[in-house]
């Protein structure tokens, strides 16, 4: 099937964490462009009704809502979109849902009493600590990490910035970065899954950028390349 984001593949895609703006926003435009997507949280009454709200939006019934574990089941690519004091909790709760699959992680750990300051987790990146847990069950991707949630749910819109890729995996990058793609965004393939301590961070100088200069929804653009 192919839409709005020439999709080269229908996929099931299960976005925990996914009442929230960011993986919401996701959801919504991964549904555009044709992929099944279902909205996971800890509280399945609540994933049902974000999911029929944004299905009344998007004028189709491709999104479903349901728990974290249900929703990761059934999925093919498990995208987590949490807070990242949740990060570990959701992880352990899914982990016997997550063989053979790609996670793709958009957790950023940031510092609830000093979100403006760069925070290194003990794992190195909120993504090495995501494969720590899950080990060798599944394949983990760091994305999105730089994208504001203001623009995602305007799916006329352009949104003017590129997404960092990272992955041990080179199958795995290679779902991520056409994930990514699927998004209207462009992606970049930016290593492995080490680098993702430095993509992470940049969420933080962007925080920043935001409040110094008083703008909404800085982002990163890739040039002469």
């Amino acid at each position: 099937m192919y839409g709005r984001g020439g999709i080269i593949r229908r996929m099931k895609i299960a976005v925990l964490g996914g009442t929230g703006k960011e993986g919401s926003g996701l959801a919504m435009r991964w549904a555009h462009a044709g992929h099944d997507v279902t909205i996971g949280s800890r509280d399945a009454e609540k994933a049902q009704r974000v999911a029929e709200e944004l299905n009344l939006a998007l004028g189709n019934g491709h999104i479903k809502g349901a728990d974290n574990e249900a929703a990761a089941q059934e999925a093919e690519v498990i995208v987590l979109s949490v807070p990242y004091a949740a990060h570990k909790d959701t992880l352990e709760g899914v982990k016997a849902a997550v063989n053979g699959k790609v996670i793709v992680d958009v957790t950023v750990p940031i510092n609830p009493n000093d979100f403006l300051r760069v925070h290194v987790p003990p794992g190195g990146s909120a993504s090495q600590e995501a494969q720590a847990i899950v080990g060798d069950r599944a394949k983990v991707v760091t994305a999105f990490q730089n994208i504001s949630a203001t623009h995602l749910k305007k799916l006329d819109a352009v949104i003017d910035c590129d997404v960092l890729v990272c992955s041990d995996d080179e199958d795995a990058k290679h779902i991520g970065l056409q994930l990514v793609r699927d998004t209207g965004m462009k992606a970049w393939d930016a290593g492995p899954l080490a680098n993702a301590v430095v993509i992470e961070g940049m969420t933080v100088v962007l925080l920043n950028i935001n409040k110094r200069n008083k703008v909404k929804g800085a982002g990163i653009r890739i040039t002469n390349a």
